[in-house]
């Protein structure tokens, strides 16, 4: 397989359509096309649904016709678990009460999932393209549903692997930003300024973005550049590239 970009746009639905029309034109102009993936937010926060929304229905049923890729990325992306150990530290460290699907059981992670994928796929009148959970973190409960849901790819901080059998498809660290605080800004700017030099070898890169970033010029910036670099040295590619043929044609 020849090296790949893949570039993703995180928290995509009616609570931050013009965040996301943003990235998506910044995108595209530094793609040539839109060559990238959108996760769908079903509900966020409980304040957004996307089933009530059908002007923003149809946006994604259009970008997915010019050929996004459509993830589920949960149901309402708050977490509202209590947390212990190992998973505590992650809910505190790593996410703003967003990891949604780190302290869920098996059974409530499946629904939603499904419900997830339902509501999506009736939009976009094709199949997701798969599951990444919001933060990119799972519980026990969500890889065990995940494991069951049908979904052909998923994806955390480190790896793209099949759910169906845990086949690891692509390895190595995802380069995105943070906007919550001068501190996370700085940091993640630093960390994707060694990326575009450090990952080049990678032959699968993962650059993620998300509606906060748009409020901070200093991060859009950043995106700009870290993008451009890959960009130059590698085609955007698709998560589906990642599959086998007979994979892909079993989620048709």
């Amino acid at each position: 397989m020849s090296k790949l970009l893949l570039a993703s746009i995180h928290d995509v639905g009616p609570r931050f359509e013009r965040e996301v029309d943003q990235l998506a034109d910044q995108l595209s102009r530094i793609l040539g096309g839109p060559k990238f993936a959108m996760l769908v937010v079903a509900d966020h926060w409980g304040e957004a649904p996307l089933v009530e929304a059908p002007a923003f229905q149809r946006k994604l049923r259009g970008w997915s016709d010019a050929g996004v890729e459509m993830f589920v990325h949960g149901w309402f992306h708050k977490d509202l678990a209590q947390h212990s150990g190992a998973a505590s530290f992650k809910a505190k460290h790593m996410t703003a009460g967003e990891g949604e699907f780190l302290g869920l059981p098996r059974e409530v992670a499946a629904r939603r999932m499904a419900d997830g994928k339902a509501l999506l796929e009736d939009i976009i009148g094709r199949p997701a393209a798969g599951f990444i959970a919001p933060a990119w973190l799972y519980g026990n409960g969500a890889r065990e549903a995940l494991a069951d849901s049908g979904f052909a790819l998923a994806e955390d901080h480190f790896r793209v692997w099949r759910p169906s059998d845990g086949a690891v498809l692509a390895k190595g660290p995802v380069v995105t930003w943070a906007s919550r605080s001068k501190g996370r800004q700085l940091s993640s700017r630093f960390f994707a300024g060694l990326a575009r030099h450090a990952l080049q070898g990678q032959q699968i890169a993962r650059v993620a973005v998300h509606p906060g970033d748009t409020t901070v010029p200093a991060l859009i910036d950043s995106i700009e550049k870290t993008y451009t670099a890959f960009a130059r040295r590698r085609p955007a590619g698709r998560y589906a590239d990642l599959l086998p043929v007979s994979s892909l044609n079993s989620a048709r």
